[in-house]
């Protein structure tokens, strides 16, 4: 059974590489640690928003950084993040907002969609490097995950009621309450307290903390 489990939550957006870094190594120890994982999708523009945080692409140097590190953690963790020179005007030039909403439809209905319907976003986007924000393509995506047509259908139909809206805004704000600044955040259940990670490559941490 799941007693005696640590929590452990995965705030993500699949605009962000590092959350997809984050997500498959997180989804591989979930078999190996006692933990409880628990995918929750949120929206990094808020998060960057409401922390005063901006974009490690504004800084020059860190961009690129950033180019050779997700290139290097791509190949060591073996997750096919394809980045190129111009991955931050790709970043920048496409809303996420709407496909964080549709996988956000699929949490609050479709539960057991919820971890392959990501991996097929960040495929679609960081691998295939396509507009995410096209309803055509969120289609494309869903059935990629193995959705029907219908039910596809039927979840982007409601990406912009209020229930939606307001589930991913209230996910973001638990983020923010956490103490996020960025993505990932997993924040790890301990005792009755919990501890914040940011980035992918805090494992080894983490493992530590919750005594793995």
């Amino acid at each position: 059974g799941r007693m005696g489990r640590t929590v452990v939550e995965l705030f993500y957006d699949v605009v962000s590489p590092y959350s997809w870094l984050g997500f498959e190594v997180l989804c591989r120890y979930q078999r190996i640690w006692n933990i409880d994982l628990r995918f929750r999708p949120a929206f990094l523009g808020g998060i960057m928003q409401a922390s005063g945080n901006k974009p490690p692409a504004m800084l020059p140097k860190r961009a690129e950084y950033m180019l050779k590190d997700i290139k290097r953690m791509a190949k060591y963790y073996q997750v096919p993040v394809q980045v190129s020179e111009d991955v931050f005007q790709h970043i920048f030039g496409t809303s996420d907002l709407g496909a964080m909403r549709f996988i956000t439809a699929a949490d609050m209905t479709q539960p057991q969609y919820l971890e392959a319907l990501s991996r097929e976003f960040w495929i679609r986007f960081w691998s295939k490097h396509e507009d995410i924000s096209k309803p055509e393509n969120m289609l494309a995506v869903a059935g990629q995950a193995g959705l029907s047509s219908e039910l596809a259908q039927k979840l982007l139909e409601t990406i912009s009621s209020p229930a939606v809206k307001n589930r991913l805004k209230e996910t973001t704000e638990e983020a923010i309450k956490y103490g996020a600044f960025g993505m990932p955040a997993v924040v790890a259940h301990v005792n009755g307290e919990p501890h914040l990670f940011f980035g992918s490559d805090r494992l080894e941490l983490l493992g530590s903390v919750i005594g793995e």
